[in-house]
């Protein structure tokens, strides 16, 4: 089969409504983070269906991970699809819609050209696009010479309590070293990017700084020492630092690095504060180092002049794949898997299939800087409505994506029909 007789029968055969189904069947299982073992099942029992050697198993108590593999008839590489299982929450969601379609966020409310829900860009539409895909090759009769495997993961989201340190990821990444999930030769994670493909991602910290003086009665300020002050000259120092890399070296993809201070709590009721706490998060470019970046920003504090009396202590509570947060990562924009994969995307979609980078982070670090597997981001949906109470996806483009990776999975791991 041409690659153009390829093109048409995936069009052709494509069954639309079973592909909508398996999505909305998606978003119906609630897996808000700590959740997520119902559409763990779910998801297994779709890769038992097509076939494929699957494995579940707990990274935590009652929080599986899921995958399934099927080896290719030939020689040809190994192409992984990866994406999380949880979601953020719903809270205020159903209050927010109330009377409306979109009122229960697991319905998965199908508007004439979108289907809404949490969970449906984020990043259930990539999952399913994915497996979908796989199915259609199948009804296709497409016999792939390399081997093709899905890996899903949870505890990719922040916002609950005790998760979303990317446990699941970590416990992936010790199962494909121990040999039990076979290494992939490249890897698509299917987090949200209007059918673009990035190739490059920012890093980032949190940083939690505690400013800590004295606290005294108004009327006799100097037995105190005042905590708000230091804070304010260390946010001048923060904010100059912020200024200097925003005037500073930019990446193609992903633009300049930045530092955002997101909270300052403190104060004292008629009383000179005695603590003050700053919340910040700091970006990073691809050429960064995360090590270097903690030891940049324990400089400026170290650094700032502030009262011989004033401490200081400094928490980072988000460690993912580093212990102080996410690093950045990029592989060669003109990789030729990921110029394949646009390919794939420009020849089935009038949109999308541009190379770009991803202004947040996900776990594609574990896959390149821990395993050294070349990935990529890219699925169907905007990035922009996850998190949000109009999350949401396009029919049009989830129906897209699922004829792009078809073609992709085809043209990567190649054919033995």
């Amino acid at each position: 089969m041409t690659l153009p007789e390829m093109e048409q029968k995936l069009i052709q055969i494509q069954d639309a409504e079973a592909d909508l189904a398996l999505l909305r069947d998606a978003i119906g299982h609630e897996s808000v983070t700590g959740n997520e073992a119902a559409f763990a099942s779910f998801l297994m029992n779709q890769l038992s269906d097509l076939d494929m050697s699957t494995g579940m198993e707990a990274f935590l108590p009652g929080r599986p991970n899921t995958w399934g593999v099927r080896e290719g008839l030939g020689d040809g590489p190994h192409l992984m699809f990866v994406g999380h299982t949880d979601t953020v929450h719903v809270r205020g969601w159903s209050e927010h819609w109330k009377g409306q379609p979109q009122e229960n966020p697991w319905a998965a409310y199908q508007s004439d050209d979108e289907i809404w829900g949490r969970g449906a860009c984020d990043l259930k539409g990539g999952i399913c696009a994915a497996i979908a895909a796989l199915r259609l090759l199948d009804r296709s009769d497409v016999k792939l010479s390399g081997t093709i495997s899905f890996a899903f993961v949870g505890d990719e989201e922040s916002g609950e309590p005790g998760t979303g340190v990317s446990a699941g990821a970590k416990d992936l990444v010790a199962r494909i070293k121990a040999g039990q999930v076979k290494k992939p030769d490249f890897a698509v994670y299917v987090e949200p990017t209007t059918l673009d493909v990035y190739t490059a991602q920012i890093g980032f910290l949190i940083a939690e700084i505690t400013v800590t003086g004295r606290s005294a009665y108004f009327g006799t300020p100097e037995d105190g020492v005042d905590a708000l002050k230091a804070t304010g000259e260390i946010l001048a120092s923060l904010w100059q630092l912020d200024a200097a890399f925003a005037s500073g070296t930019k990446h193609d993809l992903v633009g300049s690095s930045g530092l955002l201070v997101t909270e300052v709590v403190g104060g004292g009721y008629i009383a000179v504060p005695g603590e003050c706490k700053i919340s910040l998060i700091r970006k990073l470019r691809p050429e960064e180092d995360l090590d270097h970046a903690v030891t940049e920003l324990e400089t400026v504090l170290a650094e700032t002049t502030l009262d011989e009396e004033i401490s200081i202590s400094i928490n980072y509570p988000a460690g993912r794949d580093h212990p102080c947060g996410g690093s950045p990562v990029e592989i060669d924009p003109d990789h030729p898997s990921a110029l394949l994969l646009a390919d794939c995307i420009g020849s089935t979609h009038s949109g999308g299939g541009a190379i770009g980078g991803a202004p947040y982070w996900s776990e594609t670090p574990f896959l390149v800087n821990t395993l050294g597997c070349p990935a990529v981001y890219c699925a169907p949906g905007d990035i922009s409505f996850a998190h949000t109470f109009e999350e949401r996806i396009s029919v049009e483009e989830y129906l897209a994506a699922v004829r792009a990776f078809a073609l992709f999975i085809a043209r990567y791991c190649g054919t033995c029909n």
